[in-house]
């Protein structure tokens, strides 16, 4: 049986920030303080605060894939209501949704990936040198 790799102790320099202020305020997951993002989704090369190295971050997809079930979800649930309720023409459909889902995704997606960032640096360390 293989044992669970040994986590790294905590840095005594910065003390463990919230995921979730992390997640909501798009900022480095080891101080806090720093911005995550050079644009609006480009994650910065390093924290400007901290130094730490972000270029080993790797999100993936799973930031696009929460937000396209959740996302969609809610608008194909919208969708059916106001058609059930109303059967508006097709153009109001085109009005009403596509703002929704172009703003809930830029919105949604930022957060989402920061949280993921954050959980990858808390539980691998990302930017820890390897080995120790």
């Amino acid at each position: 049986m293989s044992a669970m790799p040994a986590s790294h102790p905590p840095d005594p320099i910065y003390p463990p920030v919230s995921i979730l202020s992390v997640a909501l305020r798009c900022r480095c997951p080891r101080c806090g303080e720093g911005p995550l993002y050079d644009g609006l989704l480009s994650v910065a090369p390093s924290c400007i605060r901290c130094g730490l190295d972000l270029r080993a971050q790797d999100a993936g997809d799973g930031p696009a894939v929460f937000v396209v079930l959740f996302l969609g979800a809610v608008t194909v649930g919208l969708a059916i209501l106001v058609e059930a309720l109303f059967s508006p023409p097709l153009w109001v459909h085109v009005v009403l949704w596509t703002p929704l889902v172009l703003g809930g995704a830029i919105l949604l997606l930022r957060p989402l990936k920061a949280g993921l960032i954050a959980l990858q640096y808390r539980h691998r360390h990302l930017g820890a040198s390897p080995g120790g």
